[in-house]
């Protein structure tokens, strides 16, 4: 592995949710968007938002508050839309999450990280690859894929799948 790409599997895009910071490796972040009104699809989970588009692609939308069980949030200047490239059934599918906020991209050391803790967590920790630890803070390092269930990416597979066969 080069330098490079070790450094890359140590870089973590940041963001807020209910005001606690969370990190996605840089390696399944495509795009960081504004807010942008999300088109509902009928039938789906609540934490499915619905679809935007994306230079003429559709792309379903998450909101990560939502799948977590966090309370609801006003939209707001920082509200945004992450675009991450994940694996569903095999093939590659992109994905956008609501967050509250983007804060910047980390160099996290791998030193630095240690694995999720059992208790006390909100969130699910099947979800959590580690907790990055920064002189002042803590980073929950998320694992996108993780975060839903083989139906779930099924259904975001669906979805895509919708897409390509509109585009043929």
């Amino acid at each position: 592995m080069s330098e490079n790409e070790n450094m890359q599997n140590n870089t973590y895009l940041t963001f807020y949710l209910d005001e606690e910071l969370f990190g996605l490796n840089i390696q399944v972040v495509r795009e960081v968007l504004e807010y942008t009104p999300i088109t509902r699809v009928p039938m789906t989970a609540d934490f499915m938002r619905g679809v935007i588009n994306v230079r003429g692609h559709v792309v379903p939308v998450v909101d990560l508050r939502r799948k977590f069980g966090l309370a609801e949030a006003e939209q707001t200047v920082s509200t945004c839309i992450i675009i991450v490239e994940m694996e569903i059934e095999g093939e590659a599918s992109t994905m956008g999450a609501l967050v509250d906020g983007v804060q910047e991209v980390l160099e996290i050391p791998p030193d630095q990280i240690e694995a999720a803790p059992r208790l006390g967590s909100r969130i699910d920790t099947r979800f959590i690859q580690g907790i990055g630890k920064l002189s002042d803070q803590f980073v929950i390092i998320l694992d996108i894929q993780a975060i839903f269930s083989t139906e779930e990416l099924s259904m975001l597979a669906d979805i895509n799948q919708q897409e390509d066969n509109q585009e043929s």
